[in-house]
């Protein structure tokens, strides 16, 4: 009977430990709720279609997490975000490999390690290496599933992602389970352990406090201290009491997983007669029991708690109870369609002992015959699948060797080009000692014209320099013309004023002479405004407008004559025709004759006026 309780417990606790999620059913129908909100950014649900796919995988809901992941590939690849394909399709590996699906579980694994190359992500690829895991851990490659393991961890090194880390640690410690690798199993189980704390992942982290319970109990098998087996029940513990401290965060698998294996623990260690260890064990079995007993897909861990029951039954005396939960677990074991035939024969046989030993034969030779049919029927699905995995197995030796060939092709390409890249450099140097004369010839040329061109400069910039000298020449002759003419519009004007100066000497003599009256005080008083103003329009000719004469003279059609230059000069210096004809001691008909006679050599009209051209002549 401890046997049958044996193969039950692992059987369903190896398919226990593989469930990994975040949410129980509760949670399933808030994420539902929320995905299927229209206010949602559709680029944000492939991520929350990832964790309900999870969430019903673990509740072995196996079409909807199906159905969840196919979603998010769909939304994911529409957004271009392989990340959470990548995460989508190692789902559906895990599931298929879980069901047993082999045919299509290669072409899985592939797509998503094909999705993680495109995503250029160190967690899409640690979750694609994830999936080949499970492929090899599938076809029993134990090497292989080290091997990919290793290889997601050294992704995620890049790029840290402690849920996906604590699974593949999870996946080692397993692998080193299976070879009684106690060093690895205690190294494992606290790095999946220490991940899952990351994550905050509480139904992976109950996984992982069995595996730690594990870890202690090949340490108490070993060293028989009882250190050992307290821890052992220690991480049980915590592993059961998570599913009450996180209500909905716990899967009921788990839950119930966890709950055998405390059973289990008081059955294997604590001796018979221990009252409070078999009430323990029973109750831990009897919860484990109850919290599946509406649950599908659960029969292999129903079976496992009534098998650890009806061994208590045995040892209690009570054959009645024991056959009642043989039988129970019989009913329930054949509801499963098709049963887990491991499990079915371990429990048939059960059955098939204790009419044995209770003396119903016929009983006894039924059931044993139902033993060799599930044997018949384990043994053709062995074949089966052990078909479907050599075939798996086939191709991926078939695509390795092809991929061996197109690597080494790749090698024989890659010694081609750089065979071919030798050659073309050879050319290329050839062709440049070739070239290297007609480079030099080429170059003297250069500087030989650049010689002609700086000499070429150089002459333009003498020439540019001459015109440049010659321009200050000229500038300096005519500043020089400037001022002679200054010159002479100052000896001109002091010459007009002394003329005017000895004319009025003279007429004050014959005055004096002939004995006439003079009114000296009235003389002074007009001499002195003449010669204010005469001075003023003098000065004014003089630092104004110096080429006067000159543009008098290149106006005038005929020669201007000194005297007409004179009469022009009084005419500039706003003199009237009385005061002209004073100075010149000429009637003031003379006057306007000479003006008559300037205007017609300036060429001016009739009606032109002779004082208002000359001045804007100096103007």
């Amino acid at each position: 009977m401890t046997y049958l309780r044996y193969k039950l417990l692992i059987g369903a606790c190896f398919i226990g430990l593989s469930f990994a999620a975040r949410a129980q059913t509760t949670v399933s129908d808030s994420l539902r709720s929320v995905i299927d909100n229209v206010a949602l950014n559709e680029k944000e649900k492939p991520a929350l279609l990832n964790q309900l796919a999870e969430a019903n995988r673990i509740n072995k809901n196996y079409d909807t997490a199906i159905a969840n992941a196919k979603q998010c590939i769909a939304l994911s690849l529409k957004h271009k975000n392989f990340t959470e394909a990548v995460k989508a399709y190692t789902l559906l590996a895990n599931i298929k490999a879980t069901t047993q699906q082999f045919a299509s579980l290669k072409q899985t694994c592939d797509t998503a390690l094909t999705m993680a190359q495109q995503a250029n992500d160190p967690i899409a690829m640690a979750y694609a290496y994830y999936s080949r895991v499970w492929l090899y851990k599938s076809l029993g490659d134990a090497e292989n599933v080290v091997k990919y393991s290793q290889l997601g961890l050294k992704e995620l090194e890049k790029k840290a992602d402690p849920f996906i880390a604590s699974k593949i640690y999870y996946r080692l410690y397993v692998v080193n389970s299976d070879w009684n690798n106690e060093s690895k199993v205690n190294f494992y189980a606290r790095k999946a352990t220490e991940n899952a704390l990351q994550a905050k992942d509480y139904n992976l982290l109950s996984n992982c406090y069995t595996a730690l319970s594990v870890a202690h109990e090949y340490n108490y098998n070993k060293s028989k201290t009882k250190t050992e087996l307290d821890s052992t029940l220690f991480y049980l513990n915590r592993s059961e009491m998570l599913y009450r401290q996180y209500p909905g965060q716990v899967a009921d698998n788990t839950y119930a997983i966890a709950c055998i294996n405390i059973a289990d623990a008081y059955l294997k260690y604590f001796p018979a007669t221990d009252k409070n260890a078999r009430d323990l064990a029973i109750r831990y079995a009897g919860s484990a029991r109850s919290v599946l007993k509406n649950a599908g897909n659960s029969q292999e861990i129903i079976a496992s708690s009534l098998g650890i029951l009806s061994e208590y039954a045995r040892r209690d005396g009570n054959s009645l109870q024991q056959e009642n939960y043989l039988q129970e677990a019989y009913r329930v074991m054949k509801t499963e369609q098709p049963p887990y035939y491991y499990t079915m024969i371990n429990v048939v046989q059960a059955l098939s002992d204790f009419y044995e030993k209770k003396g119903d034969y016929q009983q006894g030779l039924s059931f044993q015959k139902e033993v060799t049919e599930y044997t018949r029927k384990n043994f053709n699905q062995q074949q089966a699948l052990n078909a479907q995995k050599l075939e798996i197995q086939y191709e991926t030796e078939k695509k390795n060797s092809e991929m061996q060939v197109l690597k080494e092709q790749e090698k024989s390409r890659r010694l081609q080009n750089y065979l071919y890249g030798y050659i073309a450099l050879a050319s290329l140097l050839g062709l440049l000692f070739m070239f290297r004369s007609y480079h030099f010839k080429l170059r003297y040329s250069l500087q030989r014209e650049k010689q002609l061109q700086l000499e070429n400069q150089e002459s333009e910039l003498q020439v540019k320099l001459e015109k440049e000298e010659q321009a200050r020449l000229r500038a300096e002759q005519q500043l020089l013309e400037t001022q002679q003419q200054q010159l002479k519009l100052e000896v001109m004007a002091n010459t007009l004023q002394l003329e005017h100066k000895n004319r009025m000497l003279h007429n004050i003599k014959d005055k004096l002479t002939e004995g006439d009256p003079i009114n000296m005080q009235r003389i002074l008083k007009e001499e002195m405004m003449l010669d204010n103003d005469f001075e003023h329009a003098t000065l004014q000719i003089q630092h104004v407008h110096p080429d006067f004469f000159h543009l008098l003279n290149d106006k005038a059609k005929k020669k201007l004559t000194l005297l007409d230059l004179k009469l022009c000069a009084y005419l500039y210096l706003k003199m009237d025709t009385r005061q002209i004809s004073q100075l010149m001691h000429i009637e003031a008909k003379s006057v306007r004759m000479s003006r008559y006679r300037i205007k017609q050599k300036l060429g001016l009209e009739k009606e032109e006026d002779l004082n208002i051209f000359l001045q804007q002549l100096g103007t």
